[in-house]
């Protein structure tokens, strides 16, 4: 049996690769763009002066006038995949005038523990803009041809992910709410989750985006070739549950009913909300997001991981907010749309696929071949690797 070298895969390896899974365009190119790239040279940290120095190229270029860039500095936000600088841009703002605009660069290492389009990201929020609440957008650089890796900029939104004297983990997990904050922010979460499916896509340019076919099994049948991909191009190890669960969701593929927009990590820690009101005010992180079945949200949403127990410490919260039973019925009212439980433990199997591909395969590979700029997160994301597959295999044994 031929040896790859994953770390130097030939074009007739990733070739193979392209046609055993297909998936849509941007996908296929963006994980091929990886693959090719992979036996380049390994991430190096990046300075402030170096990024200011190259979003003043990417702003000069479409910016026509002065402009001044100043205090730039790093976030804290990105999570383990994502990079952000944020920096305040002085300008004539089109229609305001002259102003200081707080904004942010939010930048890919030169490998990511969940490789994902630029592209996609920036579309979703412009598309969004008014629709629910999420940060402006201004310029996108999604080849890299100004910034060192693929980047776009987009506005800074005041809000906490957390009450400020609150307890969470890293990326929002376990975030503890109280019983008054809960009951300003669960109505909002909701409403804006039911907007986002509903949402006519077809008025906005997402043209990095292939739409699925209705009442077909299409979409899941991309959402699993796209992880099982990646787990071939990144893994070094045998998982026989992995093989296994792989070959129970195509056996399984749900039907797609109704196409929607999908923010795929939608939960507690990924918004944005002011202290003094709890209003949200900007939804973040849409790397993920699709165009495809409105259950890969409901699913991940009410994910045993991103919820924690209410004061009784008997009742589940779903994302820290209201018992589940509460957040379906008033998802579907606010949507008008049916969730369909058996769809909905599909995707909860498939949730997990795909994280513990991240963990096991992609995360493994960025730190192995010293691609990450969060070697240490995602050495501690992977401890939570066996938890994955242990639901995994409890959720398929209660498989409907």
């Amino acid at each position: 049996m031929q040896t790859i070298d994953k770390n130097r895969p030939s074009p007739q390896w990733i070739e193979s690769i392209r046609r055993r899974y297909v998936v849509e365009r941007e996908i296929d190119y963006i994980l091929t763009r990886k693959m090719k790239r992979r036996d380049g040279p390994e991430f190096s940290p990046l300075s402030l002066e170096m990024l200011v120095k190259s979003v003043a190229s990417l702003i000069r270029s479409e910016l026509h006038e002065p402009f001044e860039i100043s205090d730039a500095k790093w976030m804290a936000g990105g999570g383990a995949s994502k990079m952000q600088m944020a920096f305040t841009l002085t300008w004539n703002r089109p229609g305001i005038g002259r102003e200081s605009t707080p904004m942010v660069l939010r930048i890919q290492p030169s490998e990511s523990i969940v490789e994902t389009s630029r592209l996609r990201e920036f579309q979703l929020l412009r598309a969004f803009n008014g629709v629910v609440p999420v940060p402006p957008t201004f310029w996108c650089d999604e080849e890299a041809k100004f910034l060192p890796y693929p980047g776009f900029i987009y506005g800074f939104v005041d809000g906490v992910t957390k009450p400020t004297a609150g307890v969470s983990g890293l990326s929002g997990f376990g975030t503890q709410l109280s019983p008054e904050l809960r009951a300003k922010l669960a109505p909002q979460f909701v409403r804006h989750l039911a907007k986002i499916h509903t949402y006519d896509f077809r008025k906005a340019d997402l043209s990095a985006f292939d739409v699925p076919r209705i009442n077909s099994t299409q979409c899941a049948e991309w959402c699993v070739n796209w992880w099982q991909r990646v787990w071939e191009e990144d893994s070094d190890e045998e998982i026989p549950l992995m093989t296994f669960c792989a070959c129970w969701l195509r056996n399984n593929l749900p039907v797609l009913d109704f196409p929607s927009v999908v923010h795929a990590d939608f939960r507690t820690g990924n918004y944005l909300y002011t202290e003094p009101d709890s209003r949200i005010t900007a939804w973040l992180d849409w790397e993920l997001g699709r165009i495809g079945d409105r259950h890969l949200d409901i699913a991940w949403t009410t994910s045993r991981g991103f919820g924690t127990l209410a004061e009784d410490r008997k009742t589940f919260l779903v994302s820290s907010l209201l018992p589940e039973a509460e957040f379906i019925d008033a998802y579907e009212q606010a949507s008008g749309l049916r969730v369909n439980p058996k769809t909905v433990h599909w995707y909860k199997i498939f949730n997990d696929y795909m994280m513990a591909t991240l963990l096991f395969s992609t995360g493994y590979r960025i730190v192995r071949c010293g691609k990450s700029h969060q070697d240490a997160y995602v050495l501690w994301l992977m401890g939570v690797g066996p938890m994955l597959l242990e639901e995994m295999r409890m959720l398929l044994e209660v498989a409907p």
